[in-house]
């Protein structure tokens, strides 16, 4: 399986999503440049945390209109895997291709510490590898990691089994403590939780591999 890295100016996150899916999970990883108009044949790709530019406006309202954010969409709706994470959550719903927003945190504080989540559906190309009813420890790291939507939103989201993650304790005031969130097609994730940070012993969590592991199960029949 080979995964896409987008680095936009500012990422602080782009190597730890490398590194864990080139020497913790063995597969292959190609970097993005924020201005590329390819994708490198990457099956899924990933948006990194951490911070891009123009997040001083709104996180992600500038990167949305990066060059690789257009091949992302058309790599989206052709089918195509795409996991936001942090930052990469927020440009995904800045770009329209999640519902909703990310606003500050309730305590309107910074956050970074291990949190327990369970995965709100096991029907996804990201959370198919997760035992049911699994508590994963993975940490957060963010300062606008506030889910919010409509309630008309927030109800559809559920009724469709398009919540991917939530909170077990809220660290956020995300509404219905929600952690992560998946599109109409089910092959768009965005999360604030960082699973590219846990997933090797020497960090304290392997969980956050079953995120990775769920993507490569989906796409092994068809390899």
């Amino acid at each position: 399986m080979r995964f896409g890295v987008v680095v936009f100016p500012g990422s602080n996150c782009d190597h730890d999503a490398w590194y864990a899916v080139t020497a913790n999970l063995g597969h292959e990883a190609d970097f993005l440049w924020h201005s590329d108009r390819g994708l490198k044949g990457a099956d899924c790709v990933i948006l990194p945390g951490g911070f891009s530019y123009g997040d001083y406006l709104r996180c992600g309202a500038i990167a949305k209109f990066s060059p690789v954010m257009e091949s992302v969409k058309r790599h989206a709706a052709e089918g195509g895997l795409v996991l936001g994470i942090c930052n990469g959550f927020q440009i995904l719903t800045e770009c329209g291709l999640l519902p909703g927003a990310l606003v500050r945190n309730r305590n309107l504080k910074f956050i970074c510490k291990p949190v327990e989540l369970r995965a709100a559906t096991p029907n996804s190309p990201f959370t198919c590898a997760i035992p049911a009813d699994a508590s994963l420890t993975i940490p957060i790291a963010h300062g606008e990691g506030c889910y919010t939507a409509s309630e008309e939103m927030l109800d559809r989201l559920e009724a469709e089994d398009r919540v991917a993650f939530r909170y077990v304790q809220n660290p956020n005031g995300s509404l219905r403590d929600i952690a992560g969130v998946l599109n109409e097609g089910r092959n768009v994730l965005g999360m604030m939780p960082h699973p590219e940070r846990a997933t090797d012993p020497l960090m304290g969590s392997v969980d956050g591999r079953l995120v990775f592991e769920s993507l490569i199960q989906t796409l092994a029949p068809a390899q």
